[in-house]
């Protein structure tokens, strides 16, 4: 077995042949996050970082217990950033109990990290449905498996009820699921992160008031 703190302590960050920190003077930096945020998702994408649109979800249940993972960035507009799933999953349970996220979007191709922060709330049944059927039959094919974080008795009970998923999914691809949510994320914070080798980071805060957007520097 592989010593753990030895592979830790072996590994390093930013590595110069597949990373290239950019400068990042936030000074030049718009007035609205949401700007910046496709600025640099355009970027990330032109870097070759692979799955820019995935990011972690972090909630919390009724307890306060925290929970997180990675899922996928449907859209992001003005009226939030959007993200979905089945209401009866657990993060969808959790956001029941407690209306609020946190995002977090890691892009090492160029040491960007972008965190978002705010209440969520869920979009009318037609955009939830609108939003599944605008994706690949695998993923409706997924949704209408459902029992999404329900115990599973077998991995042949699973290929099962797949494989029923997805012969409807071809056959019916307007098929509705009506436990699909699609959840925006309003930001009250975004927060960007620009990595920098000699270790000055530059992060800058954009905290939501009654003006508008108040942007802030932080100490790395």
């Amino acid at each position: 077995m592989p010593d753990l703190h030895e592979l830790l302590r072996s590994l390093r960050v930013w590595d110069a042949e597949v990373t290239e920190l950019p400068p990042f003077d936030p000074a030049t930096a718009p007035a609205d996050p949401l700007a910046l945020f496709t600025a640099w998702f355009a970027q990330a994408v032109a870097a070759g970082q692979v799955e820019p649109h995935t990011m972690s979800l972090a909630t919390a249940d009724a307890e306060g217990m925290p929970d997180v993972r990675t899922v996928m960035l449907h859209g992001a507009d003005a009226s939030g950033w959007s993200f979905a799933t089945h209401a009866g999953s657990r993060k969808g349970r959790q956001l029941t109990a407690r209306p609020y996220a946190a995002l977090g979007f890691y892009w090492a191709a160029q040491g960007r990290q972008v965190r978002v922060r705010g209440p969520v709330t869920a979009a009318p049944a037609t955009d939830s449905q609108a939003d599944l059927h605008a994706r690949s039959t695998g993923a409706l094919a997924a949704a209408l498996t459902g029992r999404q974080s329900e115990v599973l008795s077998s991995l042949a009970e699973l290929a099962r009820e797949s494989q029923a998923a997805w012969e409807r999914a071809q056959r019916e691809p307007d098929a509705p699921v009506p436990s699909w949510t699609l959840y925006r994320l309003r930001p009250d914070e975004v927060e960007f992160f620009q990595g920098d080798a000699s270790r000055r980071h530059v992060r800058l805060v954009y905290r939501r008031t009654e003006e508008g957007w108040l942007k802030e520097l932080l100490w790395p």
